[in-house]
C-alpha cells in the first residue's frame, strides 16, 4: 500500500483529502505544521507528500528547502497545495521541486487522486 503524508492544518481539508485517499487505497498520515511534517517524514518515509504552503510553526516552502537538503527525502514527490493559486507562488513551489499542485479555491476531490495516480501509481 503506497503512503501518503499529508501536511496541513485545515480540518476540513483533512478530512476531505484523508476520506478520499484512504478510499482509494493509500494510507494517510497526517501533520498539522511544517515542523511535524518534516519529523513524521522521516518516520514514515511516505511515497508522496502533500504540502499545504500556509501553516504555523513552518510553512510549506521552509519545509521544502529542508527537504532539498537531505538526499533521502528529496526523492519524495511533493505536490503543493495552495490557497491562492498566485503564480508567483506557484513558480517558487516548482523552482523548489514541486511536481504539481492543488488549488484550494479550485478544490476537486477526483483531481487529488489524478494528480497522485500520476505521481506514484495506485
Amino acid at each position: 500500500m503506497k503512503k501518503i503524508l499529508l501536511i496541513e492544518d485545515e480540518e476540513i481539508m483533512i478530512g476531505l483529502l484523508q476520506r478520499k485517499l484512504t478510499k482509494e487505497g493509500y494510507e494517510i498520515s497526517v501533520a498539522g505544521d511544517g515542523e511535524e511534517g518534516l519529523k513524521v517524514m522521516r518516520e514514515v518515509k511516505p511515497d508522496l507528500i502533500l504540502l499545504d504552503i500556509i501553516m504555523p510553526k513552518m510553512g510549506g516552502f521552509e519545509v521544502m528547502e529542508k527537504i532539498n537538503k537531505d538526499p533521502e527525502l528529496k526523492k519524495i514527490p511533493v505536490i503543493v497545495i495552495s490557497n491562492s493559486g498566485q503564480p508567483v507562488e506557484l513558480d517558487r513551489a516548482q523552482k523548489l521541486g514541486a511536481k504539481d499542485w492543488l488549488i484550494k479555491t479550485e478544490f476537486d476531490p477526483q483531481e487529488v487522486v489524478d494528480k497522485v495516480i500520476a505521481q506514484i501509481g495506485k
